[in-house]
């Protein structure tokens, strides 16, 4: 039995860049949010949010940001500083983060310091010279992998990790699990919607014997 046509077909070659971006942002959700902390070559520091943003592969432990640079050709600070380090920290924002993510979030010139305008507490980073924000929920510390320029203003940097801080109350070190509920973290919808990630469920993939046995039945 076919199903009804239900569905509403976008071709992407008949929409502007505008109108595709609504569209992808309203589909792919929820998608994490990446609070990116960078220093450039005279160690000034730089953060900003990114919710073009997932991890790719874990061997290599690969993650990825889409970065939209300015229409002049310029570089965003966090492209810029990267480019010339090689290093940025990967902070996952969780519920008690939104309201300083979206402070570093304000298209502040390259003179402001958005961590010290939105009130975070930083340490040194550990094998990296960007700096750790201690209020997030977990750190992962990057190195550039690879720069894919994908038009002229937008760039997808790929950052090996190097090594992940996460809080103490939310893992466990023998078992390496991770509490996902102390971790409390936040999603990004369409527009200026965000989510919360408490409400949990969990599908276990049978093996193809189960689903043998399950067809049986």
């Amino acid at each position: 039995m076919s199903l009804p046509e239900n569905h509403t077909w976008f071709d992407f070659a008949e929409l502007n860049e505008r109108e595709r971006y609504k569209i992808l942002i309203g589909t792919v959700i929820p998608r994490p949010v990446a609070l990116v902390t960078t220093v450039d070559r005279n160690g000034k520091p730089n953060a900003g949010p990114f919710s073009f943003f997932n991890v790719l592969t874990h061997d290599p432990a690969i993650v990825a940001i889409g970065v939209e640079n300015y229409s002049d050709m310029r570089f965003k600070d966090t492209a810029r500083n990267i480019r010339e380090t090689g290093e940025f920290t990967v902070h996952i924002v969780d519920d008690a983060l939104v309201r300083q993510m979206e402070i570093c979030a304000i298209k502040f010139g390259p003179e402001v310091n958005e961590l010290e305008e939105a009130g975070l507490a930083t340490v040194a980073g550990h094998r990296v010279g960007s700096p750790r924000i201690l209020s997030a929920p977990a750190a992962l510390e990057c190195r550039r992998h690879t720069t894919l320029q994908v038009g002229p203003a937008r760039e997808i940097i790929l950052g090996e990790v190097v090594g992940v801080y996460v809080r103490s109350d939310a893992v466990n070190p023998e078992n390496l699990h991770i509490d996902q509920q102390l971790m409390d973290a936040i999603g990004r919808m369409g527009g200026n919607t965000y989510c919360r990630t408490r409400d949990q469920f969990d599908v276990k993939t049978l093996t193809p014997e189960q689903w043998e046995g399950l067809s049986l039945t």
